[in-house]
């Protein structure tokens, strides 16, 4: 009994620390970026988990609540490169290339909140994932310096949305040591400045 409560325990620090700022698009707050995790790409394009994320980002940026998109994934090889898939996905559907950023290693969700922080400037945005996630990313990106909300995306509670929900408790444990921590990300390099192209171009065409 004792084990299971303190197996449960990150989860519900991150339940009661960080609901009050998971809402939908209606109720997200303006922000000048929308953070965007990476969820797994099927034949080389996003997976339905990941799209129905790009696409709660897309109706941020058309309802004027954004006036950019990081979205941040794993390009480890050659062969996998979640990043570009989203950015193509958004680019697909109307929004300016220079609009979407990609972070190319977001190899977990504490790395894309250091990263977005420390190399790309986010000081505060809206976080876009499922519900089943969101809490913890919001968590990690305000341990990481970002004044953050999150739009959580609903899905049906299919086997994907179970194996997610398990995961979450391992990853809660993680996400509370990292949120304590604050260890670099696994690839730190240098700042870049397309996050405030983004801004600045938007800033521009009024």
């Amino acid at each position: 009994m004792l084990c299971s409560a303190l197996g449960l325990a990150p989860s519900a620090w991150l339940y009661l620390t960080q609901s009050a700022k998971v809402g939908t698009v209606a109720s997200a707050p303006d922000a000048p970026v929308a953070v965007v995790f990476g969820a797994g790409l099927m034949d080389g394009r996003p997976s339905p988990y990941l799209a129905h994320r790009l696409d709660a980002a897309l109706e941020l940026y058309r309802a004027h609540k954004v006036r950019a998109i990081l979205v941040t994934g794993d390009n480890g090889t050659v062969r996998y490169d979640e990043t570009d898939a989203m950015r193509g996905y958004l680019i697909d559907r109307g929004v300016p290339g220079v609009r979407v950023v990609g972070d190319y290693a977001g190899f977990d969700t504490w790395d894309s909140c250091a990263r977005a922080h420390r190399i790309f400037g986010v000081d505060r945005a809206v976080l876009v994932s499922q519900t089943f996630h969101v809490r913890r990313a919001l968590a990690l990106c305000r341990a990481a310096g970002i004044d953050a909300y999150a739009v959580g995306v609903e899905e049906w509670h299919d086997t994907t949305w179970k194996y997610g929900g398990l995961r979450e408790i391992g990853s809660a444990a993680k996400a509370a040591a990292s949120a304590l921590l604050r260890p670099d990300p696994t690839l730190l390099g240098p700042r870049e400045d397309g996050v405030a192209r983004a801004l600045a171009d938007a800033d521009a065409d009024g």
